[in-house]
């Protein structure tokens, strides 16, 4: 059994697979995969055919048994957006498990909820604090960099995979809505898949 996500960057390619298989690892359930990511552009992601197509290519994977569907959501209404993509996604995979989560408003913002998980490592300097309100930050990317000596930039190919394996998703879950929505996503996906889970999200979140 297989998830084929599909994102919207190419640092997400990369990084959406390590995110996932911590999330799958938290659920122990270690007979689900994750395959490589199929990349669509924003613009597709907010078209019915771009979506639809997207889709039928994940279903041509011949262990594909879930798709989830990750992108940006910036300045829309993450509620509003995936509402659209969901429908366009559903009809298209028919009985496979499908859904889709709108990161409001970047991936990185969820590295900015739990940004002292990630305090001396990818250049984050020691003492970052999380602010009050991490989804308010319009660019999350620019936020991160602020905890960065001025010689450092973020690189979301370089850093978001090596982020994704670190930051603290307890903290991330406990202070990101969206980010919680993806853990809910995952948690009813292995339902459908018919894998036991104990208690999700854990107890410990």
């Amino acid at each position: 059994m297989t998830i084929y996500p599909i994102v919207e960057g190419y640092g997400e390619v990369q990084a959406v697979p390590v995110l996932i298989r911590r999330l799958l690892t938290e659920a122990n359930c270690f007979v689900v995969n994750v395959g490589r990511p199929i990349r669509r552009s924003q613009s597709q992601f907010h078209s019915q055919e771009g979506v639809r197509v997207a889709v039928k290519v994940a279903l041509r994977q011949p262990d594909c048994s879930g798709i989830l569907l990750l992108l940006d959501g910036e300045d829309d209404c993450p509620k509003e957006l995936a509402e659209d993509i969901r429908g366009w996604a559903f009809e298209a995979a028919g009985r496979v498990p499908c859904d889709v989560i709108v990161a409001y408003r970047e991936y990185e913002t969820w590295f900015l909820a739990a940004i002292e998980s990630l305090a001396g490592k990818y250049g984050i300097r020691n003492g970052a604090a999380a602010p009050a309100d991490p989804e308010s930050r319009r660019d999350s990317k620019a936020a991160l960099e602020e905890f960065m000596p001025d010689y450092r930039a973020y690189s979301e190919t370089g850093d978001q995979p090596g982020m994704s394996a670190e930051f603290d998703m307890k903290l991330a879950f406990r202070r990101n809505r969206s980010f919680r929505k993806l853990v809910t996503a995952v948690g009813k996906m292995l339902t459908q898949l018919h894998q036991p889970i104990v208690a999700w999200p854990p107890h410990h979140w």
